[in-house]
């Protein structure tokens, strides 16, 4: 696939058996080791309560992280815009950016609220057809899952209660990316005129994404800016095509872009042969459930540890969407499955996500497929 560049989304996962600072000094690693392997970027996800992963604050993170590396981009994908503002946030990427100018990426999700459906370009189902759960190409598209169980759940609750301020509810997510953009430009002011000026912040060199799992307020707010946009298949893979053509819809030239740019999101262990991967996948499954009954993801399994789960068939109906979309095999069979997702979505990059339980499967995995794609791209 010439020209199309590969970048790493980190959760900063904690192995079964470990502790969150190895968790860190891990993810730092691999950070170290995918700008020695090509990867273009390296982003930090957002999540909180959840004993199985330790990425709680991008920024922390990936200031740590840039003080390790030299060239690879680094951001965040994403900070979590529903329990912060839009200063906090541009202060604190601004911070950073004075002392790694023109690596950062501010990686902008919504976090509160229910994500607002979207039947696709001007209410029309989307761009390229699904027919019996596949894309023409062969990319699986499965059916949509549906989150609504998991925001009525008490732990949901309390994470919301704990991450807010107490009686505060979030800024409406379009006004919120207009603040953050108009603060880095220097150009915010308030209904009665009043001047802000972010320092550190104010005309710092990010590069600015907005993340969404569909072709809702997320990626209409990200066209309507002309800012670059990242679908997410390893969270949603039903509605990747559905958020990639809401953002192409939606989109108008700006001053940072001049026609649409997207990445998307895909899960991926690869290993020297199909067997091995399939093994060091194994405990993916457990992985998900957890986060899907809203327990906060437990420490990654090992392959011995999850086969020793108890599963029931409503369990498997529950991660079946993500363990069908996941990326399993030799480098040659995992490339094959990316370009049939990049040519689904037209996307300009990828952003690969690994989790093992063990770190050294984890790097060369991320090794493995940077050779192939590299090799591929070179003829």
């Amino acid at each position: 696939m010439p020209g199309i560049p590969l970048g790493v989304l980190d959760l900063v996962p904690v192995s079964s058996g470990s502790t969150a600072a190895e968790a860190l000094h891990r993810s730092i690693d691999l950070a170290r080791r995918a700008e020695e392997f090509g990867y273009a970027r390296y982003w930090f996800a957002e999540h909180h309560l959840n004993p199985g992963v330790a990425g709680t604050s991008p920024a922390v993170v990936l200031a740590l992280t840039a003080s390790a590396t030299t060239t690879i981009r680094l951001g965040s994908g994403a900070v979590q815009l529903g329990h912060r503002t839009a200063l906090s946030t541009v202060e604190e990427f601004g911070l950073i950016d004075a002392l790694h100018p023109g690596r950062i990426d501010l990686g902008l999700g919504r976090s509160a609220g229910r994500p607002r459906p979207s039947a696709g370009v001007g209410g029309q189902p989307p761009v390229t057809p699904v027919v019996d759960g596949y894309a023409p190409n062969g990319l699986r598209i499965p059916a949509p899952f549906s989150f609504a169980p998991l925001l009525g759940h008490p732990r949901v609750a309390l994470q919301q209660k704990l991450l807010n301020l107490p009686g505060a509810e979030p800024q409406e997510y379009g006004e919120q990316v207009d603040d953050v953009l108009a603060l880095l430009r220097g150009e915010y002011r308030s209904p009665e005129g009043v001047e802000a000026h972010a320092v550190p912040g104010e005309g710092a060199d990010v590069e600015v994404w907005v993340l969404g799992s569909s072709g809702g307020v997320s990626a209409e707010t990200a066209g309507r800016n002309g800012l670059r946009f990242a679908a997410n298949y390893h969270v949603s893979p039903a509605a990747v095509l559905d958020a990639a053509a809401g953002y192409r819809a939606a989109f108008k030239p700006s001053a940072a872009l001049d026609r649409p740019y997207l990445t998307v999101s895909a899960d991926v262990v690869v290993a020297e042969d199909e067997e091995s991967a399939r093994e060091l996948a194994t405990g993916y499954a457990a992985w998900v459930r957890s986060i899907r009954r809203a327990e906060g993801a437990i420490p990654y399994p090992t392959p011995a540890e999850a086969r020793a789960l108890p599963w029931t068939e409503a369990d498997r109906q529950l991660v079946a969407d993500r363990v069908e979309t996941r990326f399993v095999g030799s480098a040659r069979t995992v490339a094959d499955h990316l370009e049939r997702l990049q040519v689904a979505t037209g996307a300009d990059e990828l952003l690969i996500t690994t989790i093992t339980h063990g770190h050294a499967d984890r790097v060369n995995s991320y090794r493995l497929l940077a050779e192939e794609w590299h090799r591929r791209s070179a003829h």
